[in-house]
C-alpha cells in the first residue's frame, strides 16, 4: 500500500475536507437517538406539545443534515478515487510499455493485463470504500459506545463485553483472507491468459473443430478461480454471521439487564430505546469495519501486484562506460555473440558478421534456429550474455532506447493492426504525411488494393485485421515499417503470405527507392533473400553458413537443399 498512498497524497487536503463532512454527518446521526431519549424522559411527560414539536424538528433537522452532508463526503470520496485509480492505471500502463522483453516474459501478458484491469479496479474501489467508511465507522463505534456510557454505564460494559469478540474475528479472518485473495488473482491471471490465447486463435480452433477442447480447457481453469474464490468467499464470509451472533448476544444482554434496572427505577424506557438504537447503529459499524477489511484484503493484494510492475527497476540500463569505436568497414556488426534465455543452453553462440551501410542481409534458418533472437539482441530487447553488438561503432548497449529504437523500421510476421483507418495504422502515431504514406505503400506493394476500397486511406480496419487478407496484411505492416524512412528496415518472415512475384515486387521496388536503408531480411523462402549481400544459415542457434547465394549454394550443404526443394536449383530474379 505504500506506493498506493504515494498517489493519495495530492488528495490530502481534498480528503480532510471530505472527512470533515463525514464526521460532522455521523455527529449528526449520532445525535438522533440521544435526542429521542431526551423526548421520551423528559418532554413527553410535561405534556407540553410546542416542546415535542420543537425537538421533533431538531431530530429531523438531524436527519436530513446527515444525509445532505453523507452524498456531498461521498461525492468527494468518488472524485479522489477515481483520479488516484486513473493515475495509477497511467503509470502502470506507461511502465508495461517500458518494460524489457524479459521483465513481459517473467510477469506474463495475461498478468499484465489483469493489474491494468482487475487490480486497479480493486485499488479504487478500496479508496472509495475507506473515505466513505473509514471515518464514519470508527466515530459511529466509538461515539456510540462514548454516548450510552453518559445514559447507563452498566448497560454499556454489556455491550462492551462482545467486542473484544468481534475484534478477534475480524483479525484471524482477514489475516487467512489476504494469502487467499493473492492466489485468487493469480487464478485469475491464468484464466484471462486461455482466454486471450483461444480470442487470438478462434479461427484456427474453428478450422479444426476443437472448440469442445477448448471449452473444456476454459472450464478447467474456470473451475480453478472458482474453486479458489469460493475458498476466498467463504473465509470471508464467516465474519457476519459471527459478528451479528456476537452483537446479537449482546443486544440480549441489554435487553434482560435494562429490563431488571428499569424495573428497579435505576433507568428508563427512554434509556432502553436510546441503547437499542445505539446498538444498531454501533453493529452497522462494526459490520462496515468488517467490510472494510474485506476490501482491505483485495486492494492489498491488488497493490502489492501493482507496486511489483510499477517500481520494477530497469534492467536494461544505459551503459556510459562504453566508448563508440570507428566503424570505417561496417555499418552493423555482431562480434562473438552468445546468449541464452534460460541462462542454461545458448540459444545463440559465437555470433559474429557484418553488415555495411545501405547493405542488405538475409538470414535463413529452420523455425527455432535463432533467426529473431538475433533480431530481438540487435534492437537490445534483450542484452547479450557475452560479445558486441554494433550500430555505426557504438555498442546497442551505450545507446538510449530512443536513439537506437528510431534507427528501426520493423514489420514481424505475427505484428498487430488497430482498429482504425488504414492511414492511421501506417501513419502509426508519427503524424507523417500523405505523401509519406502513399510512398510507403507503393513500395510494400499495397497502394493498388488499398486504392481499390471506396474510401481508400480512409478504409476502417477491425482489430487485428480480421477484414484483410493475410497479404494485405503484411503489405500495410511493410508499409508501416517503410513510412518512417528507417536507417534500419527489419522484415522478419513478413512476406510469407505474398506471392513470388508480389514478393519479388516489394524486394525490388525497395532496392530502386531512394532509401539508404539496411536492410534485413528473415525469410523461410529462398527467394526472399537470395539477392541479399550476404546470407546467414543458422542452425541451433549457430552460424553454419555465411556468404552470397552462389557462394552457400557451392559452400552449404543445407542452404543447396532448401534452395533445390524451393527453386529447384532455379535462379528466379
Amino acid at each position: 500500500m505504500r506506493k498506493i498512498i504515494s498517489y493519495i497524497k495530492p488528495y490530502f487536503g481534498m480528503m480532510a475536507i471530505g472527512l470533515t463532512v463525514k464526521m460532522t454527518a455521523t455527529f449528526a446521526e449520532l445525535a438522533i437517538p440521544r435526542i429521542m431519549t431526551y423526548i421520551i424522559d423528559i418532554i413527553v411527560p410535561r405534556a407540553e406539545v410546542r416542546f415535542i414539536v420543537i425537538w421533533g424538528l431538531v431530530m429531523l433537522a438531524c436527519a436530513v443534515a446527515a444525509v445532505i452532508l453523507n452524498i456531498i463526503a461521498n461525492r468527494r470520496a468518488a472524485k479522489v478515487a477515481r483520479n488516484v485509480a486513473e493515475a495509477v492505471r497511467r503509470d502502470l500502463f506507461r511502465k508495461t510499455m517500458h518494460l524489457s522483453a524479459a521483465q513481459s516474459d517473467k510477469f506474463t501478458v495475461p498478468s499484465l493485463e489483469a493489474r491494468l484491469t482487475t487490480d486497479t479496479y480493486n485499488v479504487h474501489h478500496f479508496i472509495n470504500i475507506m473515505q466513505r467508511m473509514g471515518v464514519r465507522a470508527p466515530l459511529m463505534l466509538i461515539g456510540g459506545i462514548t454516548i450510552t456510557l453518559t445514559i447507563d454505564p452498566v448497560l454499556t460494559l454489556v455491550m462492551v463485553c462482545m467486542l473484544p469478540l468481534i475484534a478477534l474475528t475480524v483479525y484471524f479472518v482477514s489475516k487467512r483472507g489476504v494469502p487467499l485473495y493473492v492466489s485468487v488473482q493469480k487464478k485469475v491471471d491464468r484464466m484471462v491468459g486461455v482466454v486471450r490465447e483461444d480470442a487470438q486463435g478462434i479461427r484456427v480452433i474453428k478450422a479444426l473443430s476443437k472448440r469442445r477442447h477448448e471449452q473444456e480447457r476454459y472450464d478447467a481453469v474456470n473451475e480453478e478461480l472458482a474453486s479458489t474464490e469460493k475458498k476466498a468467499g467463504v473465509t470471508m464470509a464467516l465474519s457476519n454471521p459471527l459478528m451479528t451472533l456476537f452483537m446479537n448476544l449482546g443486544l440480549v444482554g441489554v435487553i434482560i439487564v435494562g429490563a431488571f434496572r428499569v424495573n428497579s427505577g435505576i433507568s428508563t424506557a427512554g434509556n432502553i430505546l436510546a441503547f437499542i438504537q445505539y446498538f444498531n447503529l454501533i453493529s452497522m459499524a462494526m459490520m462496515s469495519v468488517t467490510r472494510m477489511f474485506v476490501m482491505y484484503t483485495k486492494g492489498s493484494a491488488s497493490a502489492k501486484r501493482i507496486t511489483e510492475v510499477i517500481e520494477s527497476g530497469e534492467d536494461l540500463t544505459v551503459r556510459d562506460d562504453i566508448e563508440p569505436e570507428d566503424a570505417k568497414d561496417s555499418f552493423i556488426e555482431f562480434r562473438d555473440v552468445s546468449f541464452s534465455y534460460g541462462k542454461t543452453k545458448n540459444d545463440l553462440s559465437n555470433i559474429s558478421f557484418k553488415v555495411r551501410q545501405g547493405g542488405s542481409l538475409g538470414i535463413i534458418g529452420a523455425t527455432g534456429s535463432g533467426k529473431t533472437t538475433l533480431i530481438s539482441l540487435l534492437m537490445r530487447f534483450y542484452d547479450v550474455d557475452s560479445g558486441v553488438i554494433l550500430i555505426d561503432g557504438k555498442d546497442v548497449r551505450s545507446m538510449r532506447p530512443g536513439e537506437l529504437h528510431s534507427k528501426f523500421g520493423v514489420a514481424l510476421q505475427n505484428d498487430f493492426l488497430y482498429n482504425a483507418t488504414i492511414a492511421e495504422n501506417i501513419d502509426f502515431g508519427r503524424n507523417l504525411s500523405e505523401e509519406e504514406l502513399i510512398r510507403a505503400a507503393k513500395m510494400a506493394q499495397a497502394h493498388d488494393f488499398i486504392s481499390a476500397f471506396d474510401d481508400g486511406y480512409s478504409h476502417e480496419i477491425a482489430s487485428k485485421g480480421t477484414n484483410l487478407s493475410g497479404g494485405q496484411k503484411q503489405r500495410l505492416l511493410i508499409s508501416r515499417a517503410l513510412a518512417g524512412r528507417p536507417e534500419i528496415l527489419i522484415l522478419d518472415d513478413s512476406s510469407s503470405a505474398l506471392d513470388y512475384k508480389t514478393d519479388s515486387a516489394l524486394r525490388r521496388a525497395i532496392a530502386e527507392s531512394d532509401l539508404s536503408t539496411t536492410m534485413i531480411v528473415i525469410a523461410q523462402r529462398v527467394s526472399s533473400v537470395m539477392n541479399m549481400d550476404t546470407i546467414i544459415v543458422l542452425d541451433e542457434g549457430q552460424i553454419i553458413g555465411m556468404g552470397t547465394h552462389q557462394e552457400l549454394i557451392e559452400g552449404c550443404e543445407i542452404y543447396r537443399e532448401i534452395s533445390e526443394s524451393q527453386l529447384g536449383g532455379a535462379i528466379l530474379e
